[in-house]
């Protein structure tokens, strides 16, 4: 592949809407379509991340609408900002945990991550580009910011001309300019990653004896990933991974792995016996839902079971460092780690706080509600390295998946959680509901709520223990006095109005009612915080979208 110079293109005005959040620049696919708008973000972002001349670059993607076509710009714009190499993937398709694999491994000094995660994809959906760090991990907010601001005042950008699209049918390696550009398969390094973890020879003579798997792609990322792993390495039968092509709209589904988007896997596992357990991953594979016969696990508890058990797997077997969760997941980790005398740390939402303390040793396994957790094998939360983590539990243990569940609240008890979703919101009145229960916080403390009484009410702060950051609005929580608390959030990661989450937890001790459904054991906190925050008047919502 040649180049011809690097050309110099000028914009009229500078991109104001760039502001990236903790997952990084999301909007939609038409947004991203506008001339040099991906441009100017990648231009900013080449200017701000240390490492940049004479480094090492990656680049890839979940496979969504526009994948191709950006990595072939962000190779020419990384070309004429004098990176060295860029390593890339046959098709573009990469997954968010192999992508911080990738870039540990080779000492990148970032990577560029194009998804728009759980988002839908296609000419009609969303779009999206993360930055990481050199440590493989999401950038922290001072890079963020700094990209932000050099995008108001852009005043053009520079990219080198190419005779044709980079090549990505197969590997190979390729040159524009003086920069280098290998093309790898994307699988090979993660699926060896996962091979010094786990104990594969265990989980196949699971997988070959009459134990039935049914894993969800969702016509995602990690369908190259799963067949590769589960059918490939491991002998699960053929057709275990279903929906395992990458298509650039995902067949027209939400790539989000719950009960609600991947209706058709919970439906084979909750309602039927042909299949002992099930798992899906999202748009570009860092989160995961895992679900029994007859038995969904709800995330928080996932990584509490993970933490209890690390130790049967080997690649935890000498013990834990320590465990975080983010401050919406529910306390069943920290009841654990107690029991194991390790210490639990309370992060804000996002996986930026969990690197940190991931760098710093503190801690050796994280994770949050929304589906995801991961460890220090890598600076991202992992789908897939999440569904091995459990097969290899029940490998080791020769049970069922509600087995361990049972015998987990039997010894710890139960936290009974749920997160509720009100998607696209008009903003100002998702605003306003916030805002209006955040001026209430101070004269809540007292009230009753839901036959409780509310003993602290706050919009959680966190200190970091390692760089003593501070990072505040986090959330505004109602801790009651018997332990039981309800938490209100706006998300940021979709592109379509707002969506107010509220998380609901209630605490039964190893004496008490264990097998309750949870929503009818919240039952009572769900009406009071409706009627507290006025959901359903301000949101015009019966229900909620997503429950969870």
């Amino acid at each position: 592949m040649t180049s011809s110079p690097i050309r110099q293109v000028t914009l009229a005005q500078p991109f104001t809407d760039q502001k990236p959040g903790t997952s990084g620049l999301r909007k939609s696919s038409r947004q991203f379509q506008t001339p040099h708008y991906l441009e100017s973000f990648i231009e900013a972002s080449l200017r701000v991340v240390p490492g940049i001349a004479g480094g090492t670059v990656v680049v890839g993607g979940d496979g969504r609408y526009g994948n191709r076509a950006a990595i072939d710009v962000i190779a020419r714009m990384a070309a004429a900002h004098g990176v060295s190499r860029l390593i890339t993937t046959t098709g573009g398709i990469l997954s968010t945990p192999a992508a911080s694999n990738l870039i540990r491994q080779h000492g990148a000094a970032c990577g560029v991550i194009l998804s728009a995660s759980h988002n839908p994809g296609g000419p009609e959906g969303d779009f999206g580009v993360k930055i990481n760090g050199a440590n493989g991990g999401p950038t922290p907010e001072s890079v963020t910011d700094a990209i932000h601001a050099a995008t108001l005042t852009l005043e053009g950008y520079r990219i080198a001309e190419a005779d044709a699209p980079l090549p990505l049918d197969v590997p190979g390696s390729h040159s524009i300019g003086t920069m280098t550009v290998t093309v790898i398969d994307g699988v090979d390094d993660y699926v060896a990653l996962m091979q010094q973890l786990f104990d594969f020879e265990r989980i196949a003579a699971l997988l070959k004896g009459d134990f039935r798997v049914a894993f969800d792609a969702m016509h995602a990322v990690t369908g190259p990933y799963g067949s590769r792993l589960l059918e490939g390495l491991l002998g699960a039968p053929a057709g275990t991974v279903r929906n395992g092509i990458p298509l650039e709209d995902f067949g027209g589904g939400h790539p989000d792995p719950n009960l609600t988007y991947a209706h058709e896997l919970a439906e084979l596992l909750l309602q039927g016996n042909a299949y002992d357990f099930g798992a899906a991953c999202d748009g570009d594979g860092d989160r995961n839902m895992i679900l029994g016969r007859s038995c969904f696990v709800n995330p928080s508890d996932s990584l509490a079971v993970l933490t209890a058990n690390a130790t049967l797997v080997p690649g935890y077997a000498k013990g834990l460092a320590g465990v975080a969760r983010s401050m919406p997941t529910s306390a069943a980790t920290d009841v654990v780690a107690k029991a194991l005398g390790i210490s639990c740390y309370e992060t804000p939402t996002g996986w930026k706080f969990f690197g940190n303390l991931l760098d710093a040793g503190r801690i050796t396994l994280c994770g949050e509600e929304s589906f995801g957790t991961g460890s220090d094998h890598i600076r991202e939360k992992d789908g897939l390295w999440a569904v091995l983590f459990w097969l290899n539990i029940l490998a080791v243990r020769g049970c069922s998946v509600a087995a361990v569940m049972a015998e987990h609240w039997g010894r710890f008890g139960r936290h009974y959680y749920s997160r509720h979703d009100y998607e696209a919101i008009a903003s100002d009145a998702a605003h306003g509901l916030y805002d209006r229960v955040k001026v209430m916080l101070p004269e809540l403390v007292g009230q009753p709520f839901a036959g409780r009484t509310i003993a602290t009410a706050d919009d959680f702060a966190y200190t970091d223990p390692v760089d003593g950051s501070i990072t505040s609005g986090q959330g505004l929580r109602l801790l009651l006095d018997d332990g039981s608390r309800v938490v209100l959030r706006l998300s940021g990661t979709g592109t379509q109005g707002a969506t107010l989450r509220v998380y609901l937890e209630s605490y039964v001790p190893p004496s008490g009612d264990l097998n309750q459904d949870p929503q009818a054991a919240l039952g009572s906190m769900i009406s009071a915080i409706d009627e507290l925050a006025e959901i359903k008047q301000r949101t015009g919502m019966d229900r909620p979208t997503v429950i969870t």
